[in-house]
């Protein structure tokens, strides 16, 4: 596969300026704890962290919006908060990245999601989730689909499940008919009709697992074709860690991408800039190959940052030159 000139990096980072993508899906807020550890304690045998800092970030569905507008594009958000200081806070952590959150619907009935990371020594130590699910009633669903009806010219819809509720089948069915290009990143958890997308970007084993692979069964070039055959998406990319990304299009020969990461300080997120990434140069007229060697450089920029982090224009174009 041949290289993106940097020309042609240049065009499509300008066109990222002309896009606007719609983000749906389960969103949070996410706090991050850095500290040291300092002894352990002598109420258990854990660990005690002094905390240094704490950082709160956009998390989910509103991350990969906030990756959008990271990388130049105009970035729309749906999803769904509580009627909580939480909420605030996201509105808050939003306007300040750009990106427009007046798609956020309220539930008095359900907290917003929070994810507490506590990180020692580069190195996360535990998570804590303080989340309700409940799926999307048909009220909610035809509420959201009027608000996106509503809005000016959509160029693509990005569809971030994260198995909270909000993603549910008649909602997904309504949704991916609003927009010329409609991604989403699956949750193989979720018994979901999955046809009729443009692309979807699983990691290797949600790759494995949506095609319904064996336990210890680690062919993902055999899974991703499978996918293929099963819900026929115009392409597939799938992340593969370590081995970068594999793009599989109906009818032609997949393409394995190398990555490109020098260091890995924290995958938290970076599906979230993958899928962002890939859908607004696709957007932007990039070739799927073109999109997916994108991807691969926004996602190499930010898993060498701590935290739900964004890839900026200047990042990536450091990254192509190096």
């Amino acid at each position: 596969m041949s290289k993106l000139s940097g020309r042609r990096v240049e065009e499509l980072l300008a066109e990222f300026r002309r896009r606007r993508v719609l983000v749906v899906g389960d969103v949070m807020l996410d706090q991050f704890l850095y500290g040291n550890v300092a002894r352990i304690s002598p109420e258990a045998p854990v660990p005690v962290i002094e905390v240094a800092r704490e950082e709160w970030h956009p998390g989910g569905a509103a991350n990969t919006a906030r990756n959008v507008s990271s990388l130049g594009g105009g970035a729309l958000l749906v999803g769904r908060v509580g009627m909580d200081p939480a909420a605030e806070q996201l509105r808050r952590l939003l306007q300040e990245e750009n990106v427009d959150a007046r798609g956020l619907l309220k539930s008095g009935d359900l907290p917003t999601t929070r994810k507490t990371r506590i990180i020692a020594q580069h190195q996360q130590i535990c998570r804590v989730d303080r989340e309700r699910c409940a799926p999307l009633t048909a009220a909610d669903v035809a509420r959201i689909v009027a608000f996106v009806r509503a809005q000016p010219k959509l160029d693509a819809i990005i569809v971030c499940d994260y198995g909270k509720g909000l993603v549910t089948q008649a909602f997904l069915d309504a949704i991916k008919r609003l927009a010329p290009i409609v991604t989403l990143d699956p949750k193989p958890t979720r018994e979901l009709r999955l046809d009729g997308l443009t692309a979807m970007t699983p990691n290797r084993q949600e790759t494995l697992q949506l095609a319904g692979r064996p336990s210890g069964d680690t062919d993902w070039r055999a899974a991703g074709e499978a996918l293929l055959k099963k819900w026929k998406p115009k392409m597939l990319l799938s992340t593969l860690g370590e081995q970068g990304m594999c793009l599989f299009r109906r009818g032609e020969k997949s393409v394995q991408i190398p990555t490109v990461a020098r260091e890995v300080f924290d995958v938290s997120g970076a599906g979230d800039t993958v899928i962002a990434a890939f859908t607004l140069a696709l957007a932007s007229g990039a070739t799927p190959e073109e999109a997916a060697v994108i991807s691969n450089h926004a996602a190499g920029v930010v898993v060498g940052k701590l935290g739900t982090a964004t890839c900026k224009p200047e990042e990536l174009r450091a990254s192509f030159e190096a």
